[in-house]
């Protein structure tokens, strides 16, 4: 869902991400690794909105470099509506080799 860095930055990358939970709901949260959250999603560490929707697929996610900014992101993205997560989801799928 996201390319390689440079190897010049040298900054750390932060992710907002969403998963499709089992019951076709959808989650949105920050990581700093979202394949190694998503295994602690499945593993039912995650979130206790995730634990009882296991399992869990990644289907969303968005670099930032700084902390800050993914978290704007984050909460930006948990004030949209389904229909336009599933937008943003579609969208990002169309780009993707």
């Amino acid at each position: 869902m996201y390319g390689p860095r440079p190897l010049t930055t040298i900054s750390a990358v932060h992710f907002v991400y969403i998963v499709r939970c089992r019951d076709g709901t959808l989650y949105t949260g920050y990581a700093r690794d979202p394949k190694a959250r998503v295994k602690k999603h499945n593993a039912g560490r995650g979130a206790r909105y995730t634990s009882g929707r296991r399992p869990v697929r990644l289907v969303y996610a968005e670099s930032f470099e700084s902390v800050g900014d993914a978290l704007r992101r984050e909460m930006a993205l948990k004030r949209w509506s389904r229909a336009e997560k599933e937008m943003l989801i579609r969208r990002r799928r169309r780009r993707l080799p």
